[in-house]
């Protein structure tokens, strides 16, 4: 009887992943290849023509080849914002693991509190400005770090914990300290969650729009998610266009979790379990 119940639930939860993931995906490639007559009606509609070569041009020629700038500045911002997660989440992580106390328990609240607490756009520009760094990749790549950096120690601060003090020891009794000790001992053994956190990391950071619609403006400074306006206005909304954006830049996050989805849940197991 469990074993019915439970393929039955098997069976329900399929059939719904089916339908909230699969089917706005399949619309979503079928209006990508329509012409923009037939894209207006926006459903399952089998396409009479095949422009797919005209509707890939016209994406990637539009406003002057600004898709391709787009790539180009969100792969700037993903790989840098990834790479100072990764570095500055790990060594904070690991000193509040290590070193308890009245700070620690106040760092441990500010980040809980980054967990919790939505970004403030408004104030977040207020402080660019004041840095100069207002419309800059640099400045979006800071604001990228510090939304996404509490979500990064909480994992590394999980698989420290399993981390025994004793190898902290042996390593100082043989002349390592600092950064030494972290770099040489420590942080190779952060492997698997630092493979979780490039990719979830990567994932979020490249498929962000609202960020980067306020505090990057411009077309010389466009992310990919913000050239979804490109296609659409009031009165004409262009939906095979739009779905063809749509398509080409979500290829990449599609590939990143098609192949390593394993290791994104493996890196977040062993630190749920060790922690």
């Amino acid at each position: 009887m469990r074993a019915v119940r439970r393929l039955g639930a098997e069976a329900v939860a399929l059939v719904l992943a089916t339908v909230i993931f699969l089917v706005p995906f399949a619309l979503m490639l079928l209006t990508a290849v329509k012409d923009q007559t037939q894209a207006v009606d926006l459903d399952f509609a089998w396409p009479t023509s095949w422009p797919v070569v005209e509707n890939f041009l016209a994406v990637i020629e539009a406003r002057d080849y600004i898709l391709l700038r787009a790539y180009v500045n969100s792969t700037i911002i993903t790989v840098a914002s990834v790479t100072l997660l990764v570095i500055f989440g790990a060594m904070a992580a690991f000193v509040l693991q290590r070193r308890p106390g009245k700070v620690a328990r106040l760092a441990d609240f500010l980040v809980l509190s980054g967990l919790i607490i939505p970004p403030a756009v408004v104030p977040t520009i207020w402080l660019l400005q004041a840095l100069g760094l207002f419309k800059t990749l640099p400045g979006m790549i800071l604001a990228e770090v510090a939304f996404h950096l509490s979500f990064a120690m909480l994992l590394f601060r999980a698989f420290i914990a399993a981390i025994p003090r004793e190898l902290d020891e042996a390593a100082q009794i043989d002349g390592c300290s600092g950064f030494r000790l972290f770099f040489r001992v420590i942080f190779p053994l952060l492997r698997p969650v630092t493979i979780t956190v490039i990719l979830v990391s990567s994932v979020n950071i490249f498929n962000d729009f609202v960020n980067p619609l306020y505090l990057l403006p411009g077309d010389e400074n466009a992310t990919v998610q913000v050239t979804l306006y490109n296609f659409q206005s009031q009165y004409n909304t262009q939906w095979n266009l739009l779905f063809m954006d749509i398509v080409l830049i979500t290829i990449p996050p599609l590939i990143l979790f098609v192949f390593f989805n394993r290791k994104i849940v493996a890196g977040m197991t062993a630190g749920a379990i060790k922690g």
